[in-house]
């Protein structure tokens, strides 16, 4: 029996809710049938495609004005109902009509009209699914009271904790909690401490709160720790059997300093008249990009495979990782430290003299990394020519070289095909030996990071287009073209600046929104017309459909360059080495699809992102704590209804002016303009504005730094107003979470 035969039922033939009884009847099912019916209700009401009332019958959720889907809690108190089927408009919930919900939880919400505004909102009737078990929280006391306050903010209601369940929790310290009664409409949460984490402020406890809060794994499961055990520490003349010995070679790795996992290596060769293979060109660049063979360790279907694919990716933090893979492979054996012997897939890339890609190959190697450079003894070398770096590197100097030419002329390439490149600098977390919080900077790109993300976005690219090439099925990395929605507001906001851009029929090119950036390059605008054209793109994600990556105006994309800390690179990893056996099909394991892997691996993403960006705001609200009261120069990020965000400029560092502070005028919200603008004065705050600005509040819980405006001359002029063609300060700001498409060094 279809499922969409019960749907149809209900949608088309019903008048009203029908009971098991009618739905078996009207159906006309067989007896197998009819005793499965109510298998598919059940599982139907559960994943809120359906409704059970009173009574036990069953109904579309809009067909008696109510809505099924996930409950996401503001930290303010209100909410919004996302439905699940993901046609309808998110329901507001005001904060009197959540309970008995909570953040997360899936909920049946009545529809209403709203008595004050007499706009629609709905109220929370029922929970369905349960999102927390557990939780993470600070014990405290009050009146001889004990409860736990959750570090998550979306969750606002303290939970009760009896007498005799605190287990050995003092106040103040970090625990985790079991939730035994739920809220309900008129009271709290009542549970249990099962674990002490300790203090708040201890670096280790605070990755630990993260792995709770966002569900990610935190320790490796004892079978997964004795398989990793098991693999070999060194490379077999058995194991380089059959492999191409690339061992002559001058392969390089280049990272950051703190970096221990080494995926990519990389070595080059001027291709002079002569040397080229027949039909791959005969003048211009071959370049070789080695990446670790993990495919060769990790069994398809083993313990680690499966533990590495609920991971999705490693998770980086300030001073600590949770690695995708054990570090017995990650650090040891699959890593391409340098002068040992390892086991690598090459792609053997050849470019023309304008940097075109002319000739490709692939293969399974053994190589031995010469040097392992980071980059800033590459940018000593190659951008400040330093003697001394350039004498200690002297027998890679001359292929560092070349690879600066081949990096050149790449980036030239991409642009000339509309690749958007936003060169926007991230946050950089500086600790010290103890792993305490030092400083707070922008880690700006230089040559070095340019040229190894060039190499690794190459490899990607022909890793992809080869695979298409051989009609198999595979995981792409894809980045879908912005609405045409987000365009037309995109076009109205740059009008502003006397900016414009076409919108033809079949959507925008990414060619034309590069030679915008190009335009305003340098422009008093550049800023903020960079920040709202991100805000406009959608995210990249993992698919089974090649879409294609719109930011790289690339018809086909995948991930291959990091499979010690992506899972998807190491899928295609598996899906390469299949075709160059010449065996059909890429099965995976036993147990998962590929579409099963990228929806996977598309959540873990996105969930690793939001666990780096919470220790990251944590970092910066405890460096900027005790500096409360002094006053710094920043600029607008974002405006919102609420306020407007501003980023220090000599510090990392951003936070809300909230609009409440604003007191010399009434100041409306126009959202198409990015500005707030007083409606007597006529100030205005908009993105890309200059101001200065005082600490006034930290609250490390709520990851929250609020700012007041220090009054002065021009305090809030718009970039506009600043004067067009005047100078000003390069915008050094990044949108807070932003990810670059690169290599994957970073995710996007």
């Amino acid at each position: 029996m279809d499922l969409n035969d019960i749907l149809t039922l209900l949608q088309q033939r019903a008048n009203r809710p029908l009971s098991l009884k009618e739905i078996q009847e009207t159906l006309d099912l067989s007896a197998g049938e009819r005793k499965a019916v109510g298998k598919s209700l059940k599982r139907m009401v559960k994943e809120g495609f359906l409704v059970q009332l009173k009574g036990g019958r069953f109904a579309l959720p809009g067909k008696v004005n109510l809505v099924v889907g996930t409950l996401s809690v503001h930290r303010d108190g209100y909410g919004f109902v996302v439905p699940v089927d993901g046609k309808a408009q998110d329901v507001f919930v005001p904060a009197r009509h959540i309970r008995p919900a909570m953040h997360g939880d899936m909920v049946v919400v009545r529809l209403e009209r709203s008595l004050r505004t007499g706009r629609p909102e709905g109220r929370v009737i029922r929970v369905e699914q349960r999102a927390h078990q557990t939780l993470v929280g600070r014990y405290l006391t009050d009146h001889g009271v004990g409860y736990v306050s959750p570090a998550d903010p979306h969750l606002r209601d303290d939970l009760l904790i009896p007498p005799g369940a605190t287990g050995d929790a003092r106040p103040g310290q970090m625990v985790v909690a079991e939730i035994e009664i739920y809220p309900g409409h008129s009271r709290g949460a009542v549970g249990r401490i099962t674990e002490v984490l300790g203090d708040a402020a201890d670096p280790d406890v605070e990755i630990r709160i993260a792995a709770i809060q966002f569900n990610l794994p935190y320790e490796f499961s004892p079978e997964a720790m004795s398989e990793a055990g098991k693999v070999p520490l060194q490379i077999s003349k058995q194991e380089m059997s059959g492999r191409e010995d690339l061992r002559h070679l001058n392969f390089m790795t280049i990272d950051g300093e703190t970096a221990k996992d080494f995926d990519d290596a990389v070595a080059i060769a001027r291709l002079d008249k002569g040397r080229g293979d027949k039909g791959r060109g005969d003048k211009g660049y071959r370049l070789w990009v080695a990446i670790a063979d993990v495919a060769h360790y990790v069994a398809v279907g083993g313990v680690i495979d499966k533990e590495a694919l609920q991971r999705g990716t490693s998770v980086y933090f300030p001073g600590a990782c949770l690695p995708m893979l054990p570090e017995t492979l990650s650090n040891g054996i699959c890593s391409l430290n340098p002068q040992v012997d390892r086991l690598v897939m090459v792609a053997e890339l050849d470019f023309d003299v304008s940097g075109n890609r002319v000739g490709l190959r692939f293969c399974q190697a053994v190589i031995r990394s010469r040097a392992r450079l980071t980059y800033t003894e590459v940018a000593a070398v190659l951008v400040e020519e330093d003697l001394e770096a350039r004498s200690a590197q002297q027998h890679l100097v001359g292929d560092l070289e070349i690879m600066r030419e081949l990096t050149e002329l790449r980036i030239e390439s991409r642009r000339q095909r509309g690749s958007l490149d936003f060169d926007l600098p991230e946050v950089q977390v500086h600790l010290d030996s103890q792993g305490r919080l030092e400083n707070i900077v922008r880690s700006e790109r230089n040559l070095a990071h340019r040229l190894i993300e060039e190499f690794m976005l190459a490899a990607n690219e022909a890793v992809a287009a080869w695979l298409v090439q051989q009609r198999e099925p595979m995981i792409f990395r894809v980045h879908e073209a912005p609405s045409e929605g987000k365009m037309a507001a995109f076009q109205e906001f740059i009008a502003y600046f006397n900016q414009g851009i076409s919108l033809p029929v079949e959507g925008v090119k990414p060619k034309q929104l590069q030679e915008l950036l190009a335009r305003v390059a340098g422009q008093p605008e550049e800023h903020v017309i960079n920040h709202v054209l991100l805000r406009s793109l959608p995210q990249a994600y993992y698919s089974i459909n090649n879409l294609g990556h719109f930011g790289l105006a690339a018809d086909n994309y995948c991930h291959f360059t990091s499979p010690i800390r992506r899972y998807p690179d190491l899928a295609v990893h598996r899906i390469l080495k299949q075709q160059l056996l010449g065996r059909k099909g890429t099965k995976q394991s036993s147990e998962v699809s590929l579409e099963e892997i990228a929806r996977i691996s598309s959540t873990t993403e996105r969930r690793a992102m939001d666990a780096e960006r919470d220790i990251v705001d944590l970092k910066k609200c405890q460096f900027i704590e005790d500096k409360v009261g002094e006053t710094y120069r920043g600029m607008v990020t974002s405006v919102h209804a609420f306020g407007f965000f501003v980023e220090l400029l000599d510090v990392f560092v951003e936070g809300l002016v909230h609009v409440s502070s604003l007191d010399d005028d009434f100041y409306q919200y126009e959202e198409e303009r990015h500005r707030l603008i007083g409606m007597n004065r006529r100030r205005e705050f908009s993105i890309g504005a200059l101001i200065e600005v005082r600490v006034h509040k930290v609250d490390l819980d709520r990851r929250e730094i609020d700012f007041r405006l220090v009054e002065g001359k021009n305090q809030g002029l718009g970039t506009r107003y600043e004067g067009r063609g005047k100078s000003r300060p390069k915008a050094r700001g990044a949108k807070r979470g932003s990810r670059r498409e690169n290599a994957g060094r970073k995710r996007s």
